[in-house]
This record gives structure tokens, sequence and C-alpha cells, in this order.
């Protein structure tokens, strides 16, 4: 099984940026996505970017592309969320995921992850 261990949120005011961090720990061997997702209280969660662990590409929900990047330091097993022009309604919990099934895409349209973090908050004051 594998531990993810996220940190970086905070509170920021609206055009502000913050980068969240994701340590992943013991059995990774098998994943085939990583990922983040956030959660709004009353809200569903939603995907937010998703990569391939191995050269593969990158996915954004639209509405942080351009805003959002994610990526990956295989040697420090660590999975980062560099997020700018922060809006309010990126407040939420945001969570670090991986998935050992189907695409990258996959994951992030139907949040179809197998394991995440305790999760991180991030809250945009407008």
């Amino acid at each position: 099984q594998v531990q993810l261990k996220e940190s970086g949120g905070g509170s920021v005011q609206a055009g502000g940026s913050l980068n969240l961090s994701c340590v992943a720990s013991g059995r990774m061997f098998n994943i085939r996505c990583a990922g983040w997702f956030r959660q709004a209280p009353g809200k569903e969660r939603e995907g937010v970017a998703s990569t391939a662990p191995i050269g593969g590409s990158s996915y954004y929900a639209d509405s942080v592309r351009g805003r959002f990047t994610i990526s990956r330091d295989a040697e420090k097993n660590t999975l980062y969320l560099q997020m700018n022009m922060l809006q309010a309604e990126d407040t939420a919990m945001y969570y670090c995921a991986s998935s050992n099934l189907g695409s990258c895409r996959d994951a992030l349209e139907r949040n179809s992850w197998n394991s995440w973090g305790q999760g991180t908050q991030v809250t945009v004051s407008s």
C-alpha cells in the first residue's frame, strides 16, 4: 500500500500562489498515475491534475489549466502542484492521490484513485 503525505497548503489572497508537495512511501512499484484532487465543503470531489510516473502526459481540469502545474521528483518520491493566479473558487481541501488502474486521464476525470493522503487546506480570499 502507498502512503501519501501532503504539505504546503495555506491562506492566500486572490492572485497569489502556493506550491503543494506530496511525499510518497510504501509499495509504489505499481503506481500508474499520481495526481491531485480537491473537495470543497458541500461539493463533489474534483480532479485537478494527474501525471504518469514514467514519461507520461499530464492532464488538468479545465478550471485550472494554465494556472496550475503538476510535476514530480522521482529521486525524492515527491509530487508537486504549483498553483498560480489562485481564485476564491480554488478554496478546498487538496489531496494527493495515486492509482494503479486505468489511465491518468481516467483517474482525473473519474476520480478513480486507489490511495490518497490526509489532505492540505487551501484557502483563497478575494
